[in-house]
């Protein structure tokens, strides 16, 4: 019996997103087929034509509509104000997508995405690949074995230190643009807290500039309640000189510390391929500890697994699995998000 065909997939944009997770991703899984990206940018577009030489480079998205036929999945990875738009001109072409996160600038947006990709049987998911960092999945692996008991505080961070901006997109004070660091490492760490802890309850926030004259929040802080109980501190800051712990979980039996960023995203950069056993990798230095008053105990941390994201969306296209991160949780993370913006902007307490 004759192997089906890959499907093939097309990435709209070869900024970050683009060019650092979803090309080499997309083209290390051996079920998916990197067929084209589109880029107006004529440097980018050499590198394309260098690093993957089989891959079309695509002028515009007007062109890629034009031939949707020739593709069976389309990668939003354009800037966020985009993200709707080329998903929604992408479910209509009949396409399955993957959206770059956030799914929408809102949550109505977000929905109504959800509803059309739903009445069409178009396949539409987010790419929220921390939830395959190694520190994420070594952490929910000792809360599901029990080792720190009931769980009573989530503190998680994505600090970095940048003394100047760094220009682009992301520093555009538009609503409709969704920049700022909320939209961006806020994505992230809500819908880890969310993917443990389950749905919020409450919604406190402190959203701040860090830069002179910046129209955007830079420095902020998100403190959500679950309705499990969990209480929920989330930092994001370009800010920090000296960057706090990754995770600090609290629960009655034990507490997990844990510092440093999964290595994938600064493999990848380097331009790294995405395979092989040692794909992932912390070294020991970066291990987390456990521990319960007098003792502690040094956890090994599991390998982190991007391109887990990309085998599972090849599965779902082929009816085998379901996709790898459910839309609808994205909806969840943009209401965070919104009432997030609220409680920083009135100085309270949003309810949800």
């Amino acid at each position: 019996m004759p192997k089906t065909p890959a499907p093939r997939v097309a990435v709209i944009g070869y900024g970050t997103a683009g060019r650092v997770f979803h090309a080499p991703l997309i083209h290390a899984t051996p079920d998916l087929e990197l067929t084209a990206i589109v880029t107006g940018n004529a440097e980018r577009a050499a590198e394309i034509a260098r690093r993957y030489p089989r891959v079309e480079v695509i002028g515009d998205t007007e062109t890629l509509w034009s031939r949707a036929g020739e593709f069976d999945a389309v990668v939003v990875a354009s800037p966020n104000g985009w993200h709707a738009e080329h998903a929604r001109t992408a479910i209509a072409a009949g396409l399955a997508v993957v959206v770059d996160k956030p799914l929408a600038t809102s949550a109505g947006e977000a929905d109504g995405l959800i509803a059309t990709a739903h009445a069409r049987k178009v396949a539409l998911t987010v790419f929220q690949n921390r939830r395959w960092d190694a520190d994420f999945l070594t952490l929910s692996a000792l809360i599901d074995a029990g080792r720190l008991g009931r769980v009573r505080r989530f503190e998680s961070r994505f600090e970095r230190w940048r003394p100047e901006p760094k220009p682009g997109w992301k520093r555009n004070a538009d609503p409709e643009a969704a920049g700022g660091i909320l939209f961006d490492l806020g994505s992230h760490l809500i819908d880890q807290a969310l993917a443990l802890f389950g749905p919020a309850h409450e919604v406190y926030a402190e959203l701040d500039a860090g830069y002179t004259d910046s129209a955007v929040d830079d420095d902020s802080f998100v403190a959500v309640s679950h309705a499990s109980g969990v209480r929920s501190h989330l930092w994001m800051s370009s800010v920090a000189p000296d960057p706090g712990p990754r995770f600090r979980v609290l629960g009655d039996k034990a507490g997990f510390v844990k510092f440093g960023l999964d290595p994938q995203e600064d493999r990848l950069r380097e331009g790294a391929v995405p395979t092989g056993e040692d794909w992932g990798a912390e070294a020991e230095k970066a291990w987390g500890r456990l521990a319960a008053g007098d003792h502690v105990e040094t956890i090994p941390s599991r390998a982190g697994n991007y391109p887990a994201f990309y085998r599972r969306f090849a599965a779902a296209l082929r009816g085998d699995a379901p996709l790898p991160v459910d839309a609808r949780d994205a909806v969840a993370g943009l209401r965070v998000i919104e009432a997030a913006r609220a409680a920083s902007a009135e100085r309270r307490v949003i309810s949800l």
